[in-house]
């Protein structure tokens, strides 16, 4: 299916099978993470951690409409306090926006080994080293991958793939360190900060070397369209023989590879907008007692966190993820020409289901004197 070899085949698509289960069991954890335990939104190191109280009850009307009460403030159990896992490494511990809406591979590998990695070397406490040196690095990571991508070789298409997810890593890893030196736990995106916008640009760059590598790979090995049965007149030859088609030509490929880069930079725009708003929204502290338990409530609900799984297979990382998972099966043009139109349509539909979302979400914490009259 891959390769040559199908004992590899057979290895890889089991530890591909394997990591999905690892992914599945993780979201669940995650699920029951969020519910059960208390969402600490003191996110730098050295604050003091406030006191948590319960998601506002969904007959919190009845209890506003009398006289005023002095609220009941519960603390919920700590998640820090029953895992066996330590905080530094556990990407369950910290959980933001951000992280929430993370890609599975980010979130769950390549964030807790940015962790370790940091931990051994120390380029958080280099006073050499700057995020932003780790970002234009990874930059040229990228530029070489996608050299390798473009190459008639399925062996270095390989290792093109597996350079570009070491690039995929090092992104991780200047987060981590601009994170740690700042004293921010968990995901945040700090909208706005010139580490912020390096690193999208990095990061643009880096999606732009690939794209070229896939779109000189496949102007050089053009994949045939098929396969016809012919009659033969010849007395030399069969009676019939099976000759290929027309290759797919250079435009037809340029229309598919552009089409997928549209997908990208949508998904991009539209993944990082909903990360700056959900930020706004559940995670300011300018906000009323009341407010904050709402805040709590959304954050909690099932329908924000099936809107934010749903942002985790379908963002930019994904959509990376899987279009360097074709191109190790050497199945490029296959994903390409069944992503050119539905991936546009799922996009859409990711985007209308968030944008209702927002809408209610927002109303329901800011505009609702109540904080109950909306079922989320």
């Amino acid at each position: 299916m891959i390769g040559p070899s199908s004992q590899i085949s057979k290895i890889l698509l089991t530890l591909l099978f394997l990591l999905i289960i690892f992914y599945v069991f993780m979201d669940v954890e995650l699920y029951l993470r969020v519910h059960n335990y208390a969402i600490d939104r003191n996110y730098h190191i050295n604050d003091s951690t406030q006191s948590t109280l319960l998601p506002a009850p969904t007959n919190l009307a009845s209890d506003l409409s009398s006289t005023p009460k002095s609220p009941t403030v519960l603390k919920e159990p700590s998640y820090e306090d029953y895992t066996w896992i330590s905080c530094d490494i556990n990407p369950l511990c910290h959980i933001t926006v951000k992280a929430i809406l993370l890609d599975h591979t980010n979130h769950y590998l390549f964030a807790p080994l940015a962790t370790i990695f940091d931990n051994i070397i120390g380029f958080s406490r280099s006073t050499f080293i700057t995020p932003n040196m780790i970002s234009f690095f990874h930059v040229g990571v990228a530029c070489v991958s996608g050299k390798l991508v473009s190459s008639d070789s399925l062996g270095y298409r390989r290792l093109g793939v597996l350079l570009f997810q070491i690039r995929t890593f090092l992104d991780d890893l200047d987060g981590h360190v601009a994170r740690v030196r700042k004293n921010i736990r968990g995901e945040r995106s700090e909208i706005g900060t010139s580490g912020y916008y390096v690193d999208g640009l990095c990061d643009g760059l880096g999606c732009i070397a690939l794209l070229l590598g896939i779109f000189f790979y496949l102007k050089n090995n053009p994949p045939r369209r098929g396969y016809s049965i012919i009659p033969m007149t010849d007395a030399k030859t069969p009676e019939t023989a099976i000759i290929p088609k027309m290759k797919a030509t250079t435009r037809k490929v340029a229309k598919n590879v552009i089409s997928f880069t549209g997908q990208l930079l949508l998904s991009s725009t539209a993944w990082n907008r909903y990360i700056a708003v959900y930020q706004n929204m559940l995670e300011r502290n300018d906000v009323s007692n009341t407010q904050y338990q709402c805040q709590n409530y959304v954050f909690k609900s099932t329908w924000f966190f099936c809107v934010a799984w749903m942002w985790r297979i379908v963002n930019v990382h994904a959509l990376l993820h899987c279009v360097l998972l074709s191109i190790f099966c050497d199945k490029l043009w296959d994903f390409l020409k069944a992503i050119r139109c539905s991936g546009y349509i799922i996009l859409l539909v990711a985007i209308c289901l968030t944008e209702m979302h927002i809408l209610e979400a927002q109303n329901y914490i800011f505009n609702s004197t109540t904080c109950s009259n909306i079922s989320l």
